[in-house]
């Protein structure tokens, strides 16, 4: 919390990301938790004796369109959920206006991941249906008490952060990446229409979070669906600080403090991010995945924004412990040189396979031991 207020610390603040943020059973026995396997136990047992927790956590309980009865679930979309060939399937069948549409996703029992195999919306007539369906559809229950309980539990062991998406993260979801792509660039009036449709229960809900559980650190991620080189940086002004901003106002203006989530090419939107007024930014992405070193973000932009991030997750999984040590040397220098508000090291994403090899554990352990030496 001093990182995030910009106030002096006897050391970088080191987080671990999903480990330590998702709510990870590992004694679980179910076949889909990657977590049980004996091999994660010490590298979950490192995040959370020795970095600095961040839960990640949504005060979403349900949402009317994906409970099983009731309101207008019952009306217009329908959930089958079905095991088949050793994977879990789930497919939601939409029908509004005398249309039919359908998605499909899979888990892979050694893979903590879900992969969408068909998207809802194929075609710019599949959202024009879409658009039809009335507000209340998107209508969510809340359960904001147990934020506050968990972070009372945590105590000074960590702090627990609000995830959420933004409405272009929920407009792009919708889509298949090419056909987004495709809508938001020759369909901006269209794409508006969504993004204002969307926006109703995603700023409805920052506003009631924000108010009950005020002066926590969120993570709002979805931009970087409107950063290059999907679209240009022009319309990232249209579609994130339009309707991602006023969530950014909202968080703050009761204590809180927002973070933008963003990966990949940044440099080009470095000043729209900042012209929401959040609090901080990751992952930065260093080169090649992103398009700017964490040096020249913490020289231009340091005293607005908090820093996360800038170890690759590819470079924990696949280099050398003592190669690796010399990207978070490189990092916690980048990171802290100078004039800023704070860097918190972190990685861009974590493990989601089954087996933590011992290289993986190392180099999570280099991050813990070299952030202390500051």
């Amino acid at each position: 919390m001093a990182t995030l207020r910009g106030e002096p610390v006897d050391r970088p603040a080191v987080n671990f990301y999903e480990i330590g943020g998702f709510d990870i059973d590992p004694s679980d026995p179910d076949e889909f938790n990657v977590y049980n396997d004996p091999s994660w136990r010490p590298l979950l047992k490192l995040a959370e004796e020795q970095s600095d927790i961040i839960r990640m956590r949504s005060p979403v309980k349900s949402r009317c369109h994906e409970v099983d009865s009731g309101g207008s679930r019952g009306e217009f979309f329908e959930t089958e959920e079905y095991v088949a060939d050793g994977c879990r399937f789930k497919r939601v069948t939409l029908k509004v206006a005398d249309r039919t549409m359908t998605s499909l996703s899979r888990r892979s029992p050694e893979v903590d991941t879900v992969w969408t195999l068909k998207h809802l919306l194929k075609s710019t007539d599949d959202l024009k249906t879409y658009l039809e369906l009335p507000d209340e559809t998107f209508a969510e229950e809340f359960d904001i008490e147990s934020l506050i309980e968990e972070d009372n539990e945590l105590a000074d062991r960590g702090i627990v952060m609000v995830d959420t998406e933004d409405p272009i993260c929920a407009a792009a979801s919708l889509f298949n990446l090419e056909d987004f792509t495709v809508v938001a660039l020759t369909e901006q009036k269209l794409m508006h229409r969504l993004l204002e449709k969307l926006s109703g229960h995603i700023h409805a809900r920052t506003e009631k979070t924000a108010r009950e559980f005020p002066g926590h650190l969120w993570r709002i991620y979805g931009p970087e669906y409107a950063s290059e080189p999907y679209l240009p940086p022009h319309l990232f002004k249209e579609y994130v600080v339009r309707y991602t901003g006023p969530m950014v106002e909202t968080i703050q203006r009761h204590g809180g403090y927002a973070r933008i989530h963003c990966h990949g090419r940044i440099r080009a939107v470095l000043d729209y991010i900042v012209e929401m007024g959040p609090a901080a930014i990751d992952p930065i992405e260093p080169p090649p995945q992103g398009d700017v070193e964490l040096a020249y973000v913490r020289s231009e932009y340091g005293k607005e924004l908090v820093l996360f991030g800038n170890i690759e997750f590819a470079d924990i999984e696949n280099t050398e412990p003592a190669e690796f040590e010399k990207i978070v040397k490189k990092s916690l220098k980048d990171g802290t040189s100078g004039d800023g508000k704070g860097f918190v090291l972190m990685p861009t994403s974590a493990p989601i396979s089954r087996k933590i090899t011992p290289g993986i554990l190392a180099n999570y352990e280099t991050m813990v031991r070299l952030a202390a030496k500051i």
